[in-house]
């Protein structure tokens, strides 16, 4: 009688679970690496300062209320711009993925912005909106507004057809389609491309400030770089970083309260 063997059970399908920590030690292991390279004299304080000096002006900046006269106005220009930039851009991708005549017209016309660097934009909107926080807000929207146009009429697209059809065979109406599988079946590529939207509203954010702001995260990374003062300089890029950290974690919030229906 052949051996009997108990088989593992393979259905559970591609499943990875998250592995608390291991990003935080890798953070870690660069910090020590970096910290200790810059003391040996490895590494040259002219390419790259102690992370101690770094913690040091955090503190200085903290102390001295820089860090939220710099940061308050920051965050301000983000959600203003970045808030207008989503709303509009999914508000569109649905329209576009619905309507065969919004798609006509409109796609190309996205299709044609989506390439143009935002950046090189900055100063036609300072023509047009002023110098103040009119042309902050319009750079970050607009920068934030076409690849969410893009990430959600694609999203939009891939929602599977089976549903669809299956909805219609039970009668539901129109709308209730839309609500209740084309919207949740998009979801989890609308909320992809929120993540890329907003690493670029970041990005558009210091562009902005680098131009005509007295006060802001960009304007502070300038005013360091001008000096050649790598200590503020990356204390400026370690707060730009841990927005983007932030803002990840917020989606991956909204992700875990939209999605459950995936798990």
């Amino acid at each position: 009688m052949p051996d009997l063997r108990e088989v593992r059970f393979r259905g559970g399908g591609f499943a990875p679970t998250a592995r608390r920590g291991i990003g935080l030690l890798v953070f870690l292991f660069l910090i020590v690496i970096a910290e200790w390279g810059t003391r040996a004299g490895w590494i040259s304080q002219l390419t790259l300062p102690r992370p101690s000096d770094v913690l040091a002006t955090f503190g200085e900046l903290w102390q001295s209320g820089m860090l939220t006269k710099h940061l308050a106005p920051s965050l301000s220009r983000l959600l203003v711009g970045a808030t207008l930039g989503v709303v509009l851009g999914v508000s569109v991708g649905v329209l576009i993925g619905l309507f065969s005549y919004v798609r006509a017209g409109l796609v190309p016309l996205v299709a044609a912005l989506f390439p143009i660097p935002k950046i090189a934009l900055l100063p036609l909107f300072v023509i047009w909106f002023g110098i103040d926080e009119a042309s902050k807000y319009a750079l970050i929207a607009f920068g934030t507004f076409t690849p969410t146009v893009v990430a959600t009429y694609g999203a939009v697209d891939n929602v599977d057809r089976s549903l669809i059809r299956m909805g219609q065979s039970f009668g539901l109406s129109w709308l209730s389609i839309v609500r209740k599988i084309v919207l949740p079946g998009a979801m989890p590529g609308i909320l992809s491309g929120l993540r890329i939207s907003l690493a670029i509203a970041i990005i558009l954010l210091v562009a902005a400030e680098m131009l005509g702001a007295e006060y802001g995260i960009g304007a502070y990374i300038l005013q360091a770089g001008s000096l050649y003062d790598l200590e503020r300089l990356f204390a400026g890029v370690v707060i730009l970083s841990l927005i983007g950290v932030v803002v990840s974690t917020l989606i991956g919030q909204i992700e875990k309260r939209l999605l459950r229906w995936r798990s």
